[in-house]
């Protein structure tokens, strides 16, 4: 393993030190560094919480800032945050609207969120829950309650973060935020594992000549294993799943991310985002928002995953919001 890293049992405390130091605009609630959140809250607005386990930066904590979210419940490597850190980032971001939850589906982070939720409705906060289950290689068409939440989930916190923006009410914000998830479509493929620190090996084997399509960003199994293929070829496979559930005779409009999972070359993102608007167009998609770059990574893998949001007219509004959070920026003018 060759990691920059003091001990791996203080690698996360150390990573957030290190946040803290960098972005005075958050903070953390109390002594416990994994309770992170705005340092300036807004009064009257729904607080929107995410929450999950290190390794994947810049998701959960990284779009915690203006016009995105206002805390996350911070776990150790690929592991849950407590239901005791998630109660805490909940109590300091509630301004007296509620406070929506957003994050992946996961048992634990269900299962904490859910304890959570139910501590906090006893304190007399209201709670609300949207859950993202963009991940199209996770289970089949007509089980989509049992996908996993990756990376498109920053389509969720997009949407979310603009309505709560503008002064929508709880419910109306967790209505917007469920309608850009059950919108939203992602698949992955990886070429290389990664290394948990304090494991000191790689999650899983694959051959140098090899991919898997579909793998998670846990190192859960993917659809199937094959030799690498020219981008083209992968790309189209990789859309297929995406267009079996999306069609765009009437609502033309999407938002697409294509997401490097740690060790992807930006330069080879791009060769990606060029074949899959080529084949959306082809599709009949109209590309109005692309983002391109790390938006959910796994730690050191090599690999990318594709995510498609179906725009309206409610929800493009909501992803064209600039906002401002320490790793991610969204100028508009």
């Amino acid at each position: 393993m060759k990691k920059f890293i003091n001990k791996p049992e203080d690698f996360v405390e150390e990573m957030l030190e290190g946040i803290y130091h960098a972005h005075p605009e958050v903070t953390h609630v109390g002594e416990d560094l994994r309770c992170f959140v705005r340092a300036d809250p807004v009064k009257g607005k729904v607080g929107l919480v995410t929450g999950g386990g290190s390794g994947h930066l810049p998701l959960f904590l990284g779009f915690v800032g203006k016009n995105m979210l206002d805390g996350a419940g911070v776990g150790g490597v690929f592991q849950s945050p407590s239901s005791e850190q998630i109660l805490d980032v909940t109590r300091f971001v509630d301004q007296g609207a509620g406070v929506l939850y957003i994050y992946g589906n996961y048992s634990g982070d269900v299962i904490n969120f859910e304890m959570a939720g139910e501590m906090a409705e006893i304190e007399g906060i209201e709670t609300s829950t949207v859950i993202g289950r963009d991940d199209v290689a996770s289970s089949v068409i007509g089980e989509e309650h049992k996908r996993r939440g990756v990376a498109g989930i920053f389509f969720i916190y997009k949407v979310a973060g603009g309505a709560s923006a503008q002064m929508k009410p709880l419910q109306e914000v967790a209505r917007l935020a469920e309608k850009a998830s059950s919108r939203t479509r992602t698949i992955g493929v990886a070429l290389s594992p990664c290394i948990v620190p304090e494991v000191g090996k790689p999650s899983f084997q694959i051959g140098i000549d090899e991919m898997e399509i579909g793998m998670g960003i846990h190192g859960e199994p993917g659809i199937t294993r094959k030799k690498l293929t020219p981008v083209n070829e992968m790309v189209d496979e990789m859309m297929a799943r995406i267009f079996s559930e999306q069609e765009y005779k009437t609502e033309k409009e999407v938002a697409v991310l294509i997401n490097g999972l740690g060790a992807t070359p930006l330069e080879e993102l791009y060769v990606i985002y060029r074949r899959v608007a080529i084949v959306l167009e082809q599709a009949g998609a109209k590309i109005r928002h692309v983002f391109i770059g790390e938006f959910a990574t796994s730690m050191e893998m090599a690999g990318a995953s594709i995510s498609v949001l179906q725009l309206d007219d409610e929800l493009e509004p909501l992803v064209a919001l600039g906002v401002n959070t320490p790793f991610f920026k969204h100028i508009t003018y």
